[in-house]
């Protein structure tokens, strides 16, 4: 099995079971094990588990208990989107986006910024130089991404949802984190402690740079308006311009 570029960070551990190269967090390493003796791959096990919860996006993610444990995670496949899709699918270069995925996440959490803790994931071998991939991520509290969250949301809930977002967006720039894709359906809004926090999904599209970089900053904040006025122009999210102001204001404090 080739397990080249694929290193374990601390707290994690590097494992091949059957076809597959896993990097799990030490804890999970056995539910890992459990799962790909019992399945062709992580996310093929959690689709058959009964009770499994699923999670629409590109593919349908689960969410499941991994075996033997108190760890709750959501199992997502990894698939390709734009053009890219269509003629590679579901595979990728060897090893892929999973383990820089790891890093980011890690790197972003170090930082102060919220994002799923990655538990793990598992790449199997697609061909001579490819592979596909399983991540799995830590059930979040309950809630769900920005637009359904704002559309269920009463005006006092709005406000702190804007507080919260932008409150997320600081802690990005002070990372020195520009995503790439930063956009509505990549936010995901629940309560904590009685509060409103926002998570930041899909950072295999994060690149880090000087921390506090007012640039990054800028940067980030563009891409979430333009796909906020996006949808909203769809007739999908009715975001006034108050709210918009509210949370440049927000985002922008202290730069």
């Amino acid at each position: 099995m080739n397990a080249s570029g694929v290193v374990a960070p601390d707290g994690y551990e590097r494992l091949i079971i059957g076809d597959a190269v896993v990097v799990a967090r030490v804890a999970a390493a056995a539910g890992f094990r459990a799962a790909l003796l019992a399945a062709p791959s992580l996310h093929d096990w959690a689709a058959a588990m009964p009770g499994a919860e699923p999670f629409q996006g590109r593919a349908t993610a689960w969410g499941v208990r991994l075996p033997g444990g108190a760890i709750d995670v959501v199992v997502r496949h990894g698939r390709r989107g734009g053009l890219l899709a269509t003629v590679r699918g579901d595979r990728f270069v060897w090893p892929g986006r999973a383990p820089w995925e790891l890093e980011a996440s890690l790197r972003l959490q170090e930082a102060g910024v919220r994002t799923p803790d990655v538990v793990g994931f598992a790449l199997y071998p697609a061909g001579p130089g490819f592979c596909r991939c399983d991540v799995a991520t830590r059930r979040l509290p309950a809630g769900a991404e920005f637009p359904i969250t704002w559309a269920s949301a009463d005006e006092r809930s709005r406000g702190e949802i804007i507080v919260a977002v932008g409150t997320l967006l600081r802690d990005l720039r002070s990372a020195g984190a520009r995503h790439a894709d930063l956009n509505a359906k990549n936010l995901y809004l629940g309560r904590e402690g009685g509060r409103w926090h926002a998570w930041v999904l899909d950072v295999d599209r994060v690149r880090f740079g000087a921390p506090d970089d007012v640039d990054v900053g800028a940067q980030n904040l563009a891409r979430l308006d333009r796909s906020i006025r996006k949808l909203r122009e769809r007739g999908g999210l009715a975001v006034d311009d108050a709210s918009l102001e509210r949370l440049r204001a927000l985002a922008t404090e202290h730069a």
